[in-house]
């Protein structure tokens, strides 16, 4: 097995509700072995701060072994489709979205139109969730006012984001002014996802299109945390069936 997954579902604060099955996960799966995993792990524990509703399951699969370093876009969404498959891990196409978490960069500086291909190319219970450069832009939205005062006045710099000694202008300008460094700094990164209405609000100002991100600042992570706050399933039962679902599903282009 190549996941480890993480989820509180059974943290409940009745037996009654611990024995209750989630009507839809939201798994995610990201690029990077570190930095996204903490932040997700941390948003995971926030569950009940963010008012997801009751039947709303939020879980992480962390990859493993060999596969720990596995960071190509391509190749993390084929490894992430492959996962849905096992029997174990109890992913429901019919319910269940698999939110996959990459920087769209690479494509930025080497093929876009690769890029292209890779959204064509989407199963329809795959949320891409892209940033453009890179993660460290979406963190630097939970700093209040971090448009205006940070990403607006070096918005070139940070699409380039080329590299300064053995870091990115990104990583550098979320050091500089959040006082972390996102690659080691596991309790740095986990306070910022404790500010994600921050976020949410900020990323408004970005492009959040994916379809459109080539050459532009883009992160769509912060809308799709909000709309999974949103989904408001009844719950599931066996009478139930794909084509009698009675919620709200995050919709992408």
């Amino acid at each position: 097995m190549s996941i480890e997954e993480y989820s509180n579902w059974n943290q409940r604060e009745s037996d009654a509700d611990a024995e209750q099955e989630p009507y839809r996960k939201y798994v995610f799966i990201c690029e990077g072995e570190n930095t996204e995993v903490w932040y997700f792990r941390r948003l995971i524990d926030l569950r009940k701060t963010l008012g997801l509703h009751p039947l709303i399951d939020l879980r992480l699969w962390g990859k493993t072994d060999e596969d720990a370093s596995l960071s190509a876009p391509n190749r993390l969404v084929r490894f992430a489709n492959e996962q849905k498959l096992l029997p174990d891990l109890g992913f429901d196409p019919s319910f269940d979205k698999l939110v996959i978490v990459f920087d769209a960069d690479v494509f930025e500086r080497e093929q876009p139109e690769k890029y292209r291909e890779l959204l064509e190319a989407r199963e329809q219970d795959n949320i891409f969730a892209v940033t453009n450069p890179s993660f460290e832009l979406f963190l630097l939205l939970h700093l209040e006012d971090a448009y205006d005062n940070i990403i607006l006045p070096n918005q070139q710099k940070l699409l380039e984001n080329s590299k300064i000694g053995n870091r990115r202008f990104a990583e550098l300008l979320l050091s500089s002014n959040a006082g972390i460094n996102g690659k080691k700094n596991k309790k740095g990164v986990a306070e910022l996802a404790e500010h994600v209405d921050t976020a949410i609000i900020q990323e408004t100002q970005l492009n959040q299109d994916i379809c459109l991100c080539m050459g532009r600042l883009t992160s769509n992570i912060a809308k799709i945390i909000d709309d999974i706050r949103h989904d408001a399933p009844q719950k599931k039962s066996k009478a139930n069936n794909n084509n009698d679902l009675q919620s709200t599903i995050i919709d992408q282009i």
